[in-house]
């Protein structure tokens, strides 16, 4: 019965191919599904019988299976089976279902491990091609190390197909282990004398591996520059062989490997980089450009060139060969280009700077993408020689950009604008082009830098009040503008009334038509509540400049009274309270702001000590959901059996939670000086930390993080996290942004707030986050030397 049995199963069972054709004739997928459904099930039942003879037919069936996306995991065993049979036509389809089926995740994986070993040592090679391969793919850490020696023993065989396969299977090991670098490391200086193309390649892809993982390796291999350049020099005067040549360029699959490792080799070596100077200036002259394998080839050396201390011609003949790419019809080829010039604008700018026409055509660019890069690199161009220029083109280019990419001009601008203006009338017109093109786009703090700029140029009052009128007349969607221009016109509006400006044309208006346009703001809908407000506030200064009755500022500020917007409810009714009880101080009270200076760490601690005396509830920091989190952040701390204690729950200040203003002491108490501490410095980039701790406050410190950027490259995405240990309370405050402008611009600061009711040391762990020359940069420290006034 059971031959009976097998006999019919046999009969039924497909054969490979024509489960293929009658899978590709199913019409439907369930007619598919049900075709492959059955024919696992007639695979499952010759697994089960043991058939030897036709489990490699089976196998092959389910791989197919497989690859079509349906679950084949009940064959693995079966790989198994096949691997260890010695018959070759079982172990080629066994180890094809190993790579397939079989990963790290399995444990069976390992079994495999003997089989392999056996095959490795038996001599044959198709065999060991096999196992080999199989060896490279699902290869653990575990395997690795067992098998490792086999491998070395394989990378001097005699036959070329055994030694190509060997290397990369050992370059598959280094990555896994790299601790077995210095097994693979005394076979590959003879490899390097290796004719055949497979083994050549596959070996200096083992060193490249090498060198990035140990030190060791790398000066080690630095001996073999000469012998390296003297292959690539073989290669680039006579090509290698006629069957690897592409589109005329010798075998630029293994130029480029080549390029690659004496760029590893060269990095941070006089020695290594004078070699092969000669080489790469050779090969970037006489390397064809007209088909992509030679552009290939001769990227990876303008890389390598700017990798090396390489000489200073020969990083300028890498930056023509990056302009002539920009002129390309190959978008790919373009985009690459503006990448890597992107890299080379800090160390080589005048050479790049020759290339600018090039990168602003770039700008019109229908690609998203290469008008990006073109624009960052545009950004990065500008200098004071080139600002008037290049600011012009960037503004035509900002009227006319995709939306995804105005934010980022206009930001640019403006801080190409801030770094580099020569003159405030300059900048100010600069800047109110940008507000009027792409307003709504800008960066946050651009109102509150043009009314700082606006008020320290004293003797162009009068020329921004009208140009901001004429364009707040025109246009008043652009919120920023408008705001910028209440804030002028409230004021300076008596500049605007006082007759025309010698160095702009005359220009009337009547008090009416100011009041009517700053009604009309308020009135519209595109106006934000902040906008309302600048409006609103400008209206009731307007009553101290003018000359005219003050009914119609009186009725309108009546009005917003009753807003439902709280913020413009409260101005309303302040000011009308202004005019109704305290008309004899409103003149007083309105008067012009005065110049506002730059912010700064006293600046800072001068804010945060009249906040904390005026409003003392404020020293207690309740332990809310985020700021629990700040405190955990990721366990930077080791929290000792001090630190595990929680905090005593902080009382309520006696006498209610709020203190009005007329409660203050008229002169607050000195302050103890504490000394700022430098705890942080790199490239530029320095973090200084200022102290502050409110006398009436003991228990509570306040921490002002100062960084400024003196490199020549801004500083973005700024992130600054803390942690402290459990014993205390911390509580960050919102940055002043994100971006620390270059050259020693306006710098960022942070308030932290600490909380220490049991007087302990303190211990601070902070995370920076930022990007900095192209490179995105973590750094984590702990701050273990913080003044002992901090905390006693």
């Amino acid at each position: 019965m059971e031959g009976k049995e097998r006999l019919r199963m046999a009969i039924t069972s497909l054969k490979l191919q024509d489960l293929i054709e009658e899978i590709r004739g199913a019409k439907t997928q369930a007619q598919e599904r049900e075709v492959i459904q059955k024919e696992c099930a007639h695979i499952r039942a010759s697994f089960r019988d043991g058939d030897p003879l036709h489990r490699h037919r089976q196998l092959a069936k389910l791989l197919y299976v497989h690859m079509l996306g349906y679950p084949a995991h009940f064959g693995q065993m079966e790989c198994l089976k096949l691997i260890a049979s010695p018959r070759f036509t079982d172990k080629r389809v066994g180890y094809l279902g190993a790579m397939l089926l079989l990963d790290e995740r399995q444990d069976a994986h390992l079994l495999i491990t003997n089989s392999i070993k056996n095959d490795l040592s038996q001599g044959i090679q198709p065999v060991q091609g096999l196992a080999l391969c199989t060896l490279s793919t699902v290869g653990s850490a575990e395997m690795c190390r067992d098998l490792a020696t086999e491998v070395e023993k394989l990378l001097l065989q005699p036959s070329p197909y055994v030694r190509k396969k060997a290397v990369l299977t050992a370059v598959h090991m280094i990555r896994k282990v790299p601790e077995l670098s210095n097994i693979f490391l005394p076979p590959c200086a003879q490899l390097l004398h290796e004719r055949h193309h497979g083994v050549l390649l596959g070996t200096i892809t083992l060193i490249t591996e090498l060198c990035d993982r140990s030190p060791a390796a790398l000066r080690h291999f630095r001996k073999v520059v000469p012998q390296l350049v003297q292959i690539l020099q073989t290669l680039v005067t006579f090509g290698y062989s006629t069957e690897h040549s592409i589109s005329g360029v010798g075998d630029p699959f293994l130029q480029v490997q080549i390029l690659r490792l004496l760029r590893i080799l060269g990095r941070n070596h006089d020695e290594s980089s004078d070699t092969m100077n000669d080489l790469l200036a050779q090969v970037a002259t006489n390397t064809d450009t007209s088909r992509n394998a030679g552009n290939a080839v001769l990227f990876e050396t303008v890389l390598t060139i700017m990798d090396i201390r390489s000489a200073a011609g020969l990083r300028v003949l890498a930056v023509n060969i990056l302009g002539r790419f920009l002129l390309n019809s190959d978008k790919n080829i373009r985009y690459v280009a503006l990448t890597s010039l992107l890299r080379l604008v800090q160390s080589d700018h005048s050479a790049v700077q020759r290339h600018r026409p090039t990168v602003l055509e770039c700008l019109r660019e229908p690609d998203a993408s290469l008008s990006r890069r073109a624009l960052e690199l545009s950004l990065a161009l500008v200098n004071s020689s080139n600002v008037r220029a290049m600011t012009q083109e960037l503004q035509g280019f900002l009227e006319s950009c995709p939306t995804e990419l105005r934010a980022d001009c206009a930001s640019g601008i403006l801080l190409a604008a801030e770094r580099f203006a020569a003159t405030k009338r300059w900048h100010i017109d600069t800047i109110l082009r940008v507000l009027t093109t792409a307003g709504t786009h800008v960066r946050d703090d651009a109102v509150a830098n043009l009314t700082q700029l606006i008020g320290g140029a004293q003797e162009l009052h009068a020329y921004s009040v009208r140009r901001l009128y004429s364009a707040l007349a025109e246009d008043i969607s652009q919120q920023p503008l408008v705001q910028v221009a209440a804030w002028c016109i409230g004021e300076y509006g008596d500049l605007l009334l006082g007759g025309s400006y010698e160095e702009t044309e005359p220009l009337q208006v009547e008090e009416e038509e100011v009041l009517a346009l700053l009604e009309k703001v308020l009135q519209s809908h595109m106006s934000l509540p902040a906008t309302r407000c600048y409006a609103l506030t400008a209206l009731m200064k307007l009553s101290t400049r003018l000359r005219g009755d003050n009914n119609r500022i009186r009725q309108v500020v009546s009005i917003y009274g009753s807003c439902l917007d709280v913020e413009l409810q409260q101005r309303a009714v302040e000011y009308h309270t202004l005019f109704r009880k305290y008309d004899h101080m409103r003149a007083a009270i309105l008067e012009k702001m005065p110049l506002m200076e730059q912010g700064g760490p006293q600046i800072e601690e001068a804010k945060a000590s009249k906040a904390t005396a005026q409003f003392p509830e404020a020293a207690h920091v309740p332990a809310e959901p985020q700021a629990s989190k700040l405190l955990n952040l990721l366990d930077l701390l080791d929290g000792t059996s001090e630190d595990d204690q929680h905090p005593p729950p902080l009382e309520p200040s006696p006498g209610g939670a709020v203190v009005h203003l007329l409660d203050l002491p008229c002169s607050p108490p000195a302050l103890v000086p504490i000394p700022n501490l430098k705890v942080f410095e790199r490239e530029g980039l320095q973090l200084n930390l200022s102290f502050l701790r409110p006398p009436g406050t003991p228990a509570l410190l306040l921490i002002t993080a100062t960084v400024t950027n003196s490199s020549g490259d801004d500083v973005t995405h700024f992130i600054c996290q803390a942690a402290v240990p459990k014993s205390f309370q911390l509580q960050l405050e919102a940055p002043s942004g994100d971006t620390v402008p270059a050259r020693g611009g306006l710098p960022i600061t942070q308030l932290l707030r600490i909380l220490n009711p049991n007087k302990a040391p303190l211990r601070l762990k902070l995370r920076l986050t930022y990007s900095h020359f192209g490179q995105s940069v973590q750094e984590i420290f702990e701050v273990n030397n913080l003044p002992v006034e901090t905390w006693q």
